[in-house]
């Protein structure tokens, strides 16, 4: 058999698709610092940007036999880097949002009750996800911890993209009224 690393990207998908480990790492080593410039050009943030192609390679692994390709390889993988980056880019954006709606707060001295209230909201919001109807966490988890698009959470998980929109806005919706209310407690 010759040997993975003189085979074309579509021979590799396949060996991959058999589980072949060293099939995977080839493709790694070949794609993976093309993709970080690429996506590095989009965010100028380092840290995000290996999250991001290391979420790429971890799904493609993950999804090795279930994947159906309908394009080549390499452009799977630079429109999945694609898609994750501009996840990132919504999720800043919602997160500043959400920021924004509270207007100005009262300015608080950071003191060492500072890194429990923090604790304690992290918690909250945490423990309200929990709380959340089981489909309505699942897509919401996939958005905002995957950072899967809306057309991927609906192709995985067999719905409708304007099913998936609605699960979010009435998960961020929960979240903003209980983190509301939770931050009020601390500044009344």
């Amino acid at each position: 058999m010759t040997e993975p690393i003189n085979l074309s990207d579509e021979d590799l998908y396949k060996l991959l698709r058999g589980d072949n480990q060293f099939a995977f790492s080839v493709l790694f080593q070949k794609y993976n610092q093309l993709l970080f410039i690429y996506v590095y050009k989009k965010l100028k943030d380092e840290e995000e940007c290996r999250d991001i192609v290391q979420e790429v390679f971890l799904n493609l692994w993950n999804n090795r036999r279930k994947l159906s390709l309908k394009t080549s390889l390499k452009s799977y993988l630079y429109q999945a880097v694609r898609n994750k980056a501009l996840n990132v880019f919504v999720h800043q954006k919602v997160s500043q949002k959400f920021l924004d709606s509270f207007g100005s707060l009262p300015e608080v001295e950071e003191g060492a009750d500072y890194g429990i209230r923090e604790k304690d909201i992290i918690e909250t919001i945490d423990r309200e996800i929990a709380m959340m109807p089981p489909k309505m966490q699942a897509i919401f988890e996939l958005s905002r911890k995957e950072y899967l698009s809306h057309r991927e959470i609906a192709q995985l998980l067999g719905i409708s993209e304007e099913t998936v929109t609605t699960q979010i806005k009435r998960a961020l919706k929960r979240l903003k009224l209980r983190v509301v209310e939770f931050t009020l407690f601390f500044f009344i």
